[in-house]
């Protein structure tokens, strides 16, 4: 959306001064919902998103993405492999291959900021069952080894997620609380972050 007010950098570029479409190409977004569309594992009926709607890439560039992100086995051992069906919101894949596949395309996009609603608290449903301690330690270490060369800005649901950041910013009611590194923000036992973290532990 445009902004109501205010100002956000990035590179020292006020994005406000950009137009909406050429700011979006440049941002890559991983949602805490992974989203696929019905098409093939390569493109979507729509021209939207799955891997690569508008063939931009060759198929050594995809097999490669689909490597670093840890899923290229799984989609080798599907009836058609690029071409393999997906159906509508990736329901023939599991949660955890549906999260793979979106951080695939992330790479592909090769830009270099990253937005993360945590990737893996999914919400347990009877349409996103909950991703198993396994998928989700796999899913967190190929983030961090992927995209080491992004910034990344994750909205965090669980602490120990974000705890070797470089930076934490603590809202509350939308107002900002807090910012600094985490090791200072738990060297402060008053501060919000660390009573956060004490509670999660307890």
């Amino acid at each position: 959306m445009e902004l109501d007010g205010g100002h956000i950098y990035i590179d020292d570029i006020d994005i406000s001064t950009i137009g909406l479409k050429d700011l979006r190409s440049k941002l890559s977004i991983i949602p805490q919902d992974p989203v696929l569309f019905a098409g093939t594992i390569r493109y979507c009926y729509y021209k939207w998103y799955n891997l690569d709607p508008l063939n931009h890439h060759d198929d050594s560039d995809l097999w490669n993405a689909l490597e670093k992100c840890r899923v290229k086995q799984t989609v080798l051992a599907l009836d058609g492999q690029l071409e393999a069906p997906v159906l509508e919101n990736g329901e023939n894949l599991s949660v955890g291959e549906r999260q793979l596949l979106c951080m695939a395309r992330a790479l592909l996009r090769n830009n270099k900021v990253l937005v993360l609603d945590e990737a893996t608290a999914v919400r347990e449903s009877n349409i996103f069952p909950a991703i198993d301690t396994e998928t989700d330690s796999l899913i967190q270490e190929t983030i961090k080894e992927v995209f080491a060369d992004c910034t990344m800005l994750t909205i965090a649901h669980r602490l120990n997620t974000v705890i070797n950041y470089d930076r934490i910013l603590v809202l509350d009611k939308g107002e900002i609380i807090e910012f600094d590194t985490p090791e200072n923000l738990l060297a402060n036992q008053n501060s919000a972050f660390a009573q956060m973290i004490n509670t999660q532990d307890s």
